[in-house]
C-alpha cells in the first residue's frame, strides 16, 4: 500500500509558499533542494519543508492538495503554525 503526502514548503517564516503531492517525501524534498525541482520554487528557493499530513488515498491527496491552494493564506499560516509554530525544517529528521 502507498502513502501519499500533501506538502507545504516555504522559503522564509511568513514568506512564500508551495503546496505539492507526492508518494516518495524524502525523494520529493531532496529535488526541491538540489533545484531540480520546478521553476517557481528554484526562483524563490522555496525548499523548507514546513508541513505535511499523509494518507493512502491517492483521490483525497489530490484533493487535499487542490482545496489547500485555494485556501486563504492566513488559513495555511494558522495550519503551519498549528503543529509548527517556529516554522522549523521539518526534512532535517530524515534527510540526515
Amino acid at each position: 500500500m502507498k502513502t501519499y503526502y500533501v506538502y507545504i514548503l516555504a522559503n522564509k517564516r511568513n514568506r512564500t509558499l508551495y503546496i505539492g503531492i507526492t508518494n516518495d517525501l524524502v525523494r520529493r524534498i531532496s529535488e526541491h533542494k538540489s533545484g531540480m525541482m520546478e521553476v517557481f520554487t528554484k526562483k524563490y528557493s522555496i525548499d523548507k519543508l514546513v508541513y505535511y499530513e499523509s494518507t493512502t488515498d491517492v483521490n483525497e491527496a489530490i484533493t487535499r492538495e487542490k482545496r489547500l491552494k485555494k485556501w486563504k493564506r492566513q488559513w495555511k499560516i494558522d495550519l503551519i503554525e498549528n503543529s509548527n509554530q517556529d516554522w522549523q525544517d521539518l526534512s532535517v529528521d530524515f534527510l540526515e
